[in-house]
């Protein structure tokens, strides 16, 4: 019991980062860590070394992640309680609207990547994650990391000049 509270209070951090970058919502990040940790108590046995065990708490996280959103997806239904309808006046209105044709653009661009260098560029942008912690969940140095978001960034700066001069 007491490598688990050991593992908790090392990683959890990490896992809770990489669970925010992938559902944008602190609760569900929180709710999903605590999941993880259970998770990985209940198969400790299985952990066979082969990777760090900051990349098997992140993988633990992922199915987990992705069992919430399949859960989701078969009961998804929208109440009028879950629409937000932004309320601006004047410019901000204006503001407002530009953001959102921003970060569509981002979100574009960003589906054009390659899913490795999508994944890294998520995870730094999203998850506000280090290139130490980003290469430590993906299984790579922290050098590959860097590298892979330097190019991703270049990709996409890229495909913006060429995407505007259409």
């Amino acid at each position: 019991m007491e490598n688990i509270e050991h593992l908790y209070e090392e990683y959890a951090q990490t896992v809770y980062k990489y669970l925010f970058s992938l559902s944008q919502n602190a609760d569900l990040s929180e709710e999903l860590t605590q999941e993880t940790f259970y998770q990985a108590m209940k198969t400790i046995h299985h952990f066979r070394g082969e990777c760090k065990i900051s990349v098997w708490l992140c993988q633990i996280a992922k199915h987990l992640w992705y069992n919430e959103i399949n859960k989701k997806n078969k009961t998804r239904s929208i109440s009028i309680d879950d629409l937000e309808i932004p309320v601006h006046t004047g410019k901000n209105v204006e503001a407002a609207v530009l953001q959102n044709e921003e970060k569509l653009a981002l979100f574009r661009m960003l589906h054009r990547l390659d899913e490795k260098t999508k994944e890294v560029m998520y995870l730094r942008l999203s998850g506000d994650l280090s290139f130490s912690e980003i290469g430590d969940i993906l299984g790579q140095s922290e050098t590959w990391a860097r590298v892979t978001f330097y190019r991703g960034k270049q990709k996409m700066m890229k495909g913006r000049s060429e995407w505007n001069s259409d």
